[in-house]
């Protein structure tokens, strides 16, 4: 929209709404734009990373098929890349598995 849209729908909002509702409902409409403008970026970053799971899976399957011999570049990045993930969650999980006694929560409560 332009200024001059803009000042027509400021004048028309100002005729119906009159002086006092207005400010309020410029509020709601602006919570409204923010509230659907979080939703849209947080759908578009979840889809982008889905979308960079699923090249990393695909360049995996490559590797593999190629029995990860004489790898192009690219492939050689996003199988480092997986691999540090996968050694992430590993050392992740064995710190939370090693932490208890006998390798399993216990409830100190009882």
């Amino acid at each position: 929209m332009g200024m001059w849209e803009l000042v027509i729908v400021f004048i028309v909002g100002l005729v119906v709404l009159g002086p006092e509702r207005l400010p309020v409902a410029i509020r709601t409409v602006s919570r409204w734009v923010k509230t659907a403008k979080s939703l849209a970026n947080s759908v578009k970053a979840e889809i982008s990373e889905e979308l960079r799971v699923h090249e990393l899976h695909e360049n995996l399957k490559k590797a593999e098929q190629q029995n990860l011999k004489d790898l192009s570049p690219e492939l050689q990045d996003s199988l480092s890349e997986l691999q540090k993930a996968a050694q992430s969650v590993t050392h992740s999980y064995k710190k939370n598995h090693t932490d208890t006694p006998n390798n399993h929560p216990i409830d100190e409560k009882k």
